[in-house]
């Protein structure tokens, strides 16, 4: 399976989906001009990986900033997750961002998979 490593810009998140050594990572900054067809590639990777997941599944999120446009994408990306057993996510936010704290929380009530909240 390739392996996703996109760069991230002043617009949008670095992504790391990399299935051989179980890293699987968003962070950044995500208002991508056309959030759908950003994120369109990570879905379909995601699709595919579904389908021959590893053991387990550590993903992180360490987002500074999402717009609305975004937070339905992730919300995407968190469902596809949701169907992949050993699947955990670690929600970062900086100590004093009560903002991206709740809207981890948020996510947490939407999908049925294990969140943990952790500070940077």
């Amino acid at each position: 399976m390739e392996i996703i490593n996109l760069e991230g810009t002043e617009d949008t998140p670095k992504i790391l989906l990399n299935k051989p050594n179980g890293i699987f990572e968003i962070s950044g900054r995500s208002l991508p001009e056309d959030t759908a067809e950003f994120y369109k590639p990570v879905l379909e990777w995601l699709e595919r990986y579904t389908a021959d997941p590893n053991p387990e599944t550590p993903f992180v999120f360490k987002l500074e900033y999402f717009n609305t446009a975004s937070s339905k994408l992730i919300l995407d990306v968190l469902s596809k997750l949701e169907r992949i057993k050993g699947t955990t996510i670690s929600w970062y936010h900086h100590e004093d961002d009560e903002d991206m704290e709740e809207a981890g929380s948020e996510f947490s009530e939407l999908v049925e998979v294990e969140f943990e909240f952790k500070t940077y």
